[in-house]
């Protein structure tokens, strides 16, 4: 295969020796119009003393002066002639129309006769010339029209060597430019038999055989080259004589007619041995084209000359005239003509016939009135006038042409003419189709319609390259039997040298295929398979059968189904990528929204914000946990939806590479509330790794940190518990080891003023030890308990009407809004108790100059217990350690040293714990402090 600059590097040559040959061939007409080459008419030959005259035609200027056959000629004028050379010196110096004084011998007797000379008969030379042109035309219409065709551009190489040879002629001038001429024809003279001999042997296209004949090509041009070197080797180095001269013609003429013969006998073979149905065609065009041209061409023309037979010169003519038929039936071959196609070659001689007449007609009109017209008003234009009534009549032409081509069809085609006007825009107009099997519908309809074919089906390729029936029109029902068992495998279009079409003549009998595909073929009928190719892939096949009348498509239908096809090609495309298209939308869509879904569901806030820092994206929980709808956050500046602390940290990070974590941030949401968050802050990137943007993740903690505090507090509770078990154990024994001896000793010094205060003392700090003992054992006690259903509010009245006396005395105001019909709660009232007077005990304390204690309870889902007071309150940085034992707040107003235990509120939480309850607490310096305990409903059981 040809690389692109090798077909470049072609083209320029070619047009460069084709331009080169027309000019050469111009000019050397010119050139033979102007030089007249004078003759005498007889045929003379050298011999010892001078020229015999071997052939005298009847009245030519040599048998009018009296000279006979057998002649010898001594002298012209008196110059001597040994050479045909030295003859022609002589009348060229005399003349056309010259007399010239030939000085003869005849039987031993001297005469002498006056020869009036006249000018050479070139008609021959303008047959030839003009069988040259037919050639050089042929070739470009077939390179033209199918570059890419077999063997087309080696035929256009004949045809301008056939030019060259049939245009090119010797006028004796003896200048340079006769020189290149007389070079031209011996080159074309030696190389055009070798090309047709050549072409012969290559154009089955058979690779195997072009193999075995490679070497048969190589040798067909060696004696081509014998031509040549003789004729050099007769100018150069040898004498050049007449009989030298007619000798090497006789050669190269004898070289020509049995290339020819042997061409043809090839061909024939080729013929013979081909299966290919088209390109047995083909070759029964090229044999029966080479046997006509060449067979009176070499009978009539070579072989006389060969054996110096004189041959009549109309004879001549006619038989030069045969050899137009070798590049007609060539250029039928080549472009693929074949016997189906005569109805459509009968048309168009008709067409050509009629238009031809019309302009006829259109010529003598326009002349007549031009004459009316000049007679009358006008001075006469002579030859200007005749022009341009040839122009006008010539520019109508086509037009006439074009309007009886139309009427023709119309007139063969009656209905199938509407049809195929309307075939081409039914392709244009597929590609509006989208639905795959829509469009395979319409084409499978369409097409018996337009072509009147019986049978249709479109075979497409699926994704491993195998084809499958995809839609038909009249296959036989036994086809959907079993599709698997069909075998596209000849359906290959993508190769190198795959032809434009496939073209089965006899599908039951395709030997050339393997058995499935014979099986195949035989099974669908059909006679075309047309590719619907699109960038060189094949994209679909068309398959067509026989017409309605059993006939074969002609050339122009198949040619107006590979126009339709590349449309077909680009419809079925199309359809297929609207399909993919639709399939990846539905699949985008639909990841679109899974991964919507995740982000939405996902618990944590995600939001993304671009380069100029506007939010992009804001999901679900974004929305709850910062209390701000997605609606407004959108498109809305970073530093107006966050407090300046997160934006301080946004600022300080956004700029830098990686992930960047603020762990347990504190961030105010647009409710006014203080949550806890974990956040992320990542660069957004594209595919292509650009960063667009940042993403930030916020997980809200809030709920996690106050439940790892709790956790926290119950594990310090846990493991102080089982201290405190442990030291009451062992303080225990040694405290009332102290009170009893400190008893005993007090009975036996009673009276003593001094020692008895000291005793009492000691007495009354072991009290306290034991009761600071017992509180550690109560603390450590998690378990074994009594527990039954109770009402919170009767525990509360309760504990409050024990502290009615304690509360006046502080000057504290009771505000109790208990709600009546309360759900009951599973607990111990004993140590429920001891939570409510520890907290109202505290809250007292809390109070020390008066206040207004509050106490509520709910039922809301659980049972919720909010007692609040109005005291000091707790500091902040104390309100994580309320809950761990020996920690207290309070102190004396006097000594400033802290009072109390501090088991009171871990012996509180322990309790709550224990009843699976929940406290919180909520607390500012100055305002006071509301505790919130909740309790779970009770839970009856339900009998089955």
């Amino acid at each position: 295969m040809q690389t692109p600059f090798q077909t470049r590097v072609s083209v320029v040559l070619l047009a460069v020796f084709t331009v080169a040959a027309a000019v050469f061939a111009s000019l050397n007409f010119v050139q033979e119009s102007r030089y007249p080459q004078p003759t005498d008419g007889v045929t003379w030959s050298e011999s010892t003393g001078g020229l015999i005259a071997t052939r005298v035609p009847d009245g030519s200027p040599a048998q009018r002066a009296g000279l006979k056959q057998g002649d010898l000629l001594v002298s012209v004028d008196e110059h001597p002639t040994p050479r045909l050379a030295s003859l022609m010196r002589v009348m060229v110096h005399a003349g056309v129309f010259g007399t010239a004084n030939y000085s003869v011998t005849r039987s031993g007797v001297s005469l002498e006769a006056p020869v009036i000379l006249l000018a050479t008969d070139h008609s021959l030379n303008q047959g030839s010339r003009l069988i040259a042109l037919v050639y050089l035309c042929i070739g470009l219409y077939v390179l033209l029209r199918r570059w890419t065709a077999p063997r087309s551009t080696h035929f256009y190489v004949f045809c301008l060597a056939s030019f060259v040879l049939y245009s090119f002629r010797y006028t004796g001038k003896l200048n340079e430019f006769d020189w290149v001429i007389l070079w031209g024809n011996i080159l074309a003279t030696a190389l055009q038999p070798a090309l047709f001999l050549h072409f012969a042997l290559a154009f089955p296209q058979d690779r195997e055989l072009t193999r075995r004949r490679r070497l048969l090509i190589v040798f067909a041009y060696l004696p081509a080259v014998l031509v040549v070197g003789l004729r050099v080797a007769a100018i150069e180095l040898w004498s050049a004589t007449g009989n030298l001269d007619h000798r090497l013609d006789q050669f190269a003429y004898g070289f020509l007619g049995l290339y020819y013969l042997l061409a043809a006998l090839i061909f024939y073979v080729s013929y013979r041995r081909t299966t290919a149905p088209l390109r047995r065609q083909q070759l029964k065009w090229l044999t029966r084209g080479t046997v006509v041209a060449v067979t009176p061409f070499v009978l009539f023309y070579v072989v006389p000359f060969l054996f110096d037979v004189p041959v009549p010169s109309l004879l001549a003519k006619l038989v030069v005239i045969f050899l137009v038929f070798l590049p007609l039936t060539f250029s039928w071959a080549i472009v693929r003509y074949r016997l189906m196609d005569v109805d459509l070659i009968f048309k168009r001689g008709v067409t050509y016939t009629l238009a031809t007449a019309a302009v006829v007609g259109v010529y003598f009109l326009l002349v007549s009135l031009a004459g009316e017209v000049v007679h009358q008003r006008l001075p006469s234009f002579g030859s200007w006038g005749l022009i341009i009534a040839i122009i006008l009549a010539a520019q109508a032409f086509d037009p006439l042409k074009r309007s009886i081509q139309e009427r023709v069809d119309r007139v063969f085609d009656r209905k199938r003419y509407d049809y195929r006007q309307t075939l081409i825009e039914f392709g244009r107009g597929l590609s509006s189709e989208t639905d795959l099997r829509a469009m395979l519908n319409a084409i499978v309809d369409r097409l018996p319609q337009t072509l009147l074919v019986a049978r249709v089906a479109v075979m497409l390729p699926d994704e491993s390259g195998r084809y499958r029936l995809a839609a038909e029109h009249g296959l036989p029902s036994r086809i959907y039997d079993d599709e698997t068992r069909l075998d596209f495998g000849f359906l290959d279009f993508d190769q190198p040298d795959a032809g434009s079409h496939i073209f089965l003549e006899n599908p039951q009998a395709a030997l050339h295929l393997p058995e499935s595909q014979r099986l195949t073929a035989a099974l669908l009928d059909l006679n075309y398979f047309v590719p619907c190719q699109l960038q060189r892939r094949t994209i679909a096949v068309i398959g067509l059968g026989r017409t309605s009348g059993g006939n074969f498509l002609t050339s122009e239908d198949v040619e107006l189904l590979e126009s339709l096809a590349s449309y077909i090609g680009i419809a079925l495309q199309n359809a297929r990528l609207y399909a993919s298209l639709e399939e990846k939308v539905v699949e985008y869509e639909r990841l679109k929204e899974f991964n919507e879904n995740i982000v939405e569901s996902i618990n944590v806030g995600i939001l993304a914000v671009d380069l100029e820092e506007r939010i992009e994206s804001w999901n679900a929980q974004m929305e709850v946990m910062y209390a701000l709808p997605r609606s407004e956050a959108l498109g809305q500046p970073l530093s107006q939806v966050f407090p300046p602390a997160f934006i301080e940290e946004f600022h300080r990070v956004r700029n830098e590479p990686g992930v960047h974590n603020l762990y347990k941030f504190r961030l105010e949401t647009r409710a006014g509330e203080l949550r806890m968050a974990n956040i992320a802050i990542a660069p957004l990137v594209a595919r292509n790794f650009a960063t667009v943007g940042r993403i930030i993740l916020v997980d809200d903690i809030t709920g996690r940190v106050e439940l790892e505090g709790q956790l926290a507090q119950a594990e310090k509770l846990s493991s102080i518990g089982l201290l405190a078990a442990g030291v009451a154990h062992e303080v225990n024994t040694p405290l009332a080891v102290i009170s009893s001896y400190a008893q005993m000793l007090a009975k036996q010094v009673r009276g003593d003023a001094r020692v008895a205060p000291l005793l009492d003392k000691i007495t009354q700090q072991t009290f306290r030890a034991s009761e600071i003992v017992n509180g550690l054992l109560n603390f450590s006690r998690t378990s074994g308990a009594e527990f039954r259903e109770l009402d919170i509010n009767t525990i509360i009245q309760d504990t409050l009407t024990l502290l009615d006396h304690q509360m006046k005395t502080g000057r504290i105001s009771l505000d109790v809004s208990l709600q009546p019909d309360l759900p009951l709660i599973r607990g111990n009232p004993g140590k429920l108790q001891q939570v409510f007077l520890n907290l109202f005990l505290n809250a007292k304390d809390a109070m020390s100059g008066g206040g207004t204690l509050r106490v509520s309870t709910e039922a809301n889902g659980h049972v919720d217990v909010l007692i609040a007071d109005t005291g000091s309150g707790i500091a902040p940085e104390h309100v994580q350690r309320i809950y761990d034992p020996f920690f207290t707040t309070k102190s004396t107003p006097r000594e400033g040293q802290r009072r109390g235990t501090g088991l009171g509120l871990a012996v509180t939480y322990g309790i709550i714990q224990e009843h699976s309850g929940k406290i919180q607490v909520e607390s500012e310096i100055g305002s006071g402090t509301r505790f919130l305990l909740e309790f779970p409903l009770l839970r009856k059981t339900v009998n089955a």
